[in-house]
């Protein structure tokens, strides 16, 4: 029988709307997919063993190089480690190691000024490269989206000509007569040429420019992930231009930072065409120094420990700070 005191707007949710369609759960000890399983090892197996293929095992090789004694022969130094032997003959190599190649890096200042020299070169390029790209990964990332893949073009489209080729350029822009002396004079703004070639200016130029695409690109992505939301929250609460970039846009571009001066520095480090074309004899890199070690000296076993020595310089601070990241992650979370 009808209640006509009952209004339609008086039933509740379960009589007027149906109950929903709940589907079967599987049960606890369903029998899992052998084909998927095997796929996910693989998926996760397939870059270990690209880096233990082309990383570890090299590695492996020079640090026992490394070990050696120089010799006049091919290869030219002593092998210190016969694997025909076994484990046998593993042990018996093993107590034969020599750390004389370590000791003569420290002993002899020239290697240790190398190191010092290619980490401040390459600290102050990473700055001024970090320095130079945001503005410029910022525009892209602020750029109407039409504009956007043609702006990311422009930016890799160096990437289309040898490496080798644009730093000879530059020698071409830099040298006396060059091309850069020559517009500053028909300006009027030099009256004799400026010397820039054959300088840790020019080394500096070499870097930044060739690196400069590895800073925009990771910085863009950050960018363009961007909530303008938020910076549009913190103007609307009074915040400042200047204190929303440093509030708002700096601690969300961080991981493109980081990234972004990851990518630069490392290579700078170890950097040895620029600084040869570019900066002359008078730049002091290591891996110029490692370069003439191993092809003019043909000293293999302190060459060795030169790569060993700034290996060891460039993974641990990166693996120190992967560790601390992954820590505070786990801390937000």
């Amino acid at each position: 029988m009808n209640d006509p005191n009952l209004s339609p707007t008086s039933l509740t949710r379960s009589e007027t709307v149906p109950a929903l369609r709940h589907e079967p759960e599987a049960p606890e000890n369903a029998p899992t997919n052998p084909r998927g399983t095997w796929g996910r090892f693989a998926l996760i197996c397939l870059p270990y063993f690209w880096l233990s293929v082309f990383f570890l095992i090299p590695f492996v090789i020079v640090a026992r190089i490394s070990l050696s004694e120089a010799a006049v022969a091919i290869p030219p130094y002593l092998p210190v480690i016969e694997w025909e032997q076994g484990l046998i003959g593993l042990w018996e190599a093993a107590q034969r190691w020599s750390f004389e190649n370590y000791i003569w890096l420290i002993e002899d200042d020239l290697y240790w000024k190398a190191y010092i020299s290619s980490l401040q070169i390459a600290f102050i390029s990473t700055f001024l490269t970090l320095l130079i790209g945001f503005p410029i990964a910022y525009g892209m990332a602020r750029a109407p989206r039409v504009w956007q893949p043609t702006l990311i073009m422009m930016v890799i489209l160096p990437f289309w000509t040898s490496f080798l080729i644009r730093v000879y350029a530059w020698i071409g822009i830099l040298k006396i007569d060059g091309l850069l002396n020559q517009a500053l004079a028909f300006i009027g703004m030099i009256d004799e040429p400026l010397v820039i070639l054959n300088t840790s200016i020019a080394v500096y130029i070499g870097i930044i420019y060739s690196y400069l695409p590895f800073m925009i690109l990771p910085l863009y992505s950050s960018l363009e992930k961007l909530d303008t939301t938020l910076i549009e929250a913190a103007q609307d609460l009074g915040c400042p231009p200047l204190r929303t970039f440093w509030r708002v846009t700096i601690p969300l571009a961080l991981p493109g930072m980081v990234a972004g001066c990851f990518l630069v520095f490392i290579p700078a480090v170890g950097e040895f065409i620029i600084p040869d074309l570019l900066g002359g004899s008078s730049t002091l890199m290591i891996g110029k120094t490692l370069w003439v070690e191993f092809f003019s000296n043909r000293d293999w076993p302190v060459s060795s420990a030169v790569a060993t020595v700034l290996l060891v310089l460039l993974i641990v601070p990166i693996l120190m700070f992967q560790r601390h990241e992954t820590r505070r992650n786990e801390g937000d979370t």
